[in-house]
């Protein structure tokens, strides 16, 4: 059994998220449960944070990333994003172009991120949009049986700017992953476990625990060792995604490639407003059903 007793508050904010300690794991949990966790800039920028934290602090091992309240991360605040670009009101993002020499505010927040250490993402209800990219940024994805992933933004025309076109394809393959994102789809634990999206199925309310056995496994182990052997095969695991010298030497152009998928992303961002602007409006797209754009009324 998994002591979950807060051993040591590491941050003040309780608000929009909360970190804690327990033995050599830390925890980082998306507190927004009335949003079903979506990300405002400023839980991006407190998980950016957090993610950082955790980087530098020599007494934890494995980072646990978990949403409260019934569900992992619904993705961006579709309320925020229909406002940025807007002229009458002035609002900018709080993100801006990946830096390929440094890793930069994502509009997720850490999701530019190259820990040194091993992550383990706990999944209960959606995890969905840019909820998916923060769960494809953990090593490791332990999914509870009713929880759902997939590329839900696909129905408002947001793109995936938060390395989903990345570490989708690098995680299960091209073909798996093009079925994603293309559709939009639903997917439940059991086929994520079949296709390796995700590594642990765990019965509903037990995501957190499960992580933290298997965070605590991990960090039982000699860490030197592991961290070497990780960033190894993740280095492998993206060796072709650049072709220059610089590339190869920024973690295989890992970063390169995040950046190619921002310029990309920010080429439609006016279809991304729209989509955005009608979910703020009727609440298009609400629950799975979008009444234009070939979703044809579909729910989910």
């Amino acid at each position: 059994n998994c002591n979950l007793k807060v051993q040591r508050r590491l941050m003040a904010s309780q608000t929009l998220l909360e970190v804690t300690r327990t033995g050599r794991c830390f925890l980082v949990g998306l507190n927004r449960p009335e949003k079903r966790n979506c990300v405002n800039s400023e839980l991006a920028r407190l998980l950016y944070s957090a993610f950082k934290q955790f980087e530098k602090d020599s007494e934890s091992s494995v980072l646990v990333l978990h949403g409260r309240g019934g569900n992992f991360c619904s993705g961006f605040d579709l309320a925020e994003a229909a406002k940025f670009g807007a002229a009458e009101n002035g609002v900018r993002p709080h993100f801006g172009p990946v830096a390929t020499d440094e890793a930069s505010l994502a509009p997720m927040g850490p999701s530019r991120l190259r820990l040194s250490k091993p992550s383990v993402a706990a999944i209960s209800g959606y995890a969905v949009a840019g909820g998916l990219e923060l769960a494809l940024l953990c090593d490791l994805r332990v999914v509870e049986a009713s929880a759902t992933l997939g590329v839900f933004c696909r129905r408002f025309g947001v793109p995936l700017i938060d390395g989903g076109t990345v570490r989708l394809p690098a995680l299960i393959g091209l073909s798996r992953a093009l079925d994603l994102i293309l559709t939009g789809r639903p997917v439940g634990a059991r086929e994520a476990a079949e296709m390796g999206l995700a590594n642990r199925v765990c019965p509903d309310g037990q995501a957190l625990q499960t992580a933290v056995a298997l965070a605590e496994e991990i960090a039982s182990f000699p860490q030197a060792c592991a961290r070497a052997d990780r960033a190894s095969a993740v280095a492998a695991a993206y060796f072709n995604c650049g072709s220059s010298t610089n590339d190869r030497n920024n973690a295989d152009g890992l970063l390169s490639r995040l950046a190619a998928e921002f310029t990309g992303g920010e080429r439609v961002l006016a279809e991304a407003a729209a989509g955005t602007a009608g979910f703020v409006r009727d609440g298009r797209g609400r629950g799975g059903r979008f009444d234009g754009g070939g979703g044809g009324g579909a729910k989910l």
